[in-house]
């Protein structure tokens, strides 16, 4: 997952459980939703360098460990909304 805020992910570790939140674009999105509860942080990646992928693109990627319904429910929020982690 793609998390809105990089300098939050780099506090994170495999092991660690997170709450993952997405808040929409616009004030009209109606606010933000919980869409995984307690989802193992599996790996933290390295952010890329200077490829166009890395930090210029906006927040850091985190690997969840999640059920597959929570997994598909995780997709679909990122492609719509900003995505926010609450570390447990």
């Amino acid at each position: 997952m793609r998390i809105a805020d990089a300098a939050t992910v780099r506090l994170l570790r495999p092991g660690d459980r997170v709450d993952v939140i997405a808040a929409g674009e616009r004030v009209t999105d109606g606010g933000a939703r919980v869409v995984a509860r307690g989802a193992r942080v599996t790996e933290v990646p390295k952010p890329l360098e200077d490829t166009g992928m890395g930090p210029g693109t906006g927040g850091a990627l985190v690997v969840l460990s999640v059920p597959r319904a929570v997994a598909a429910g995780l997709a679909g929020a990122g492609a719509t909304s900003r995505l926010a982690v609450t570390l447990w």
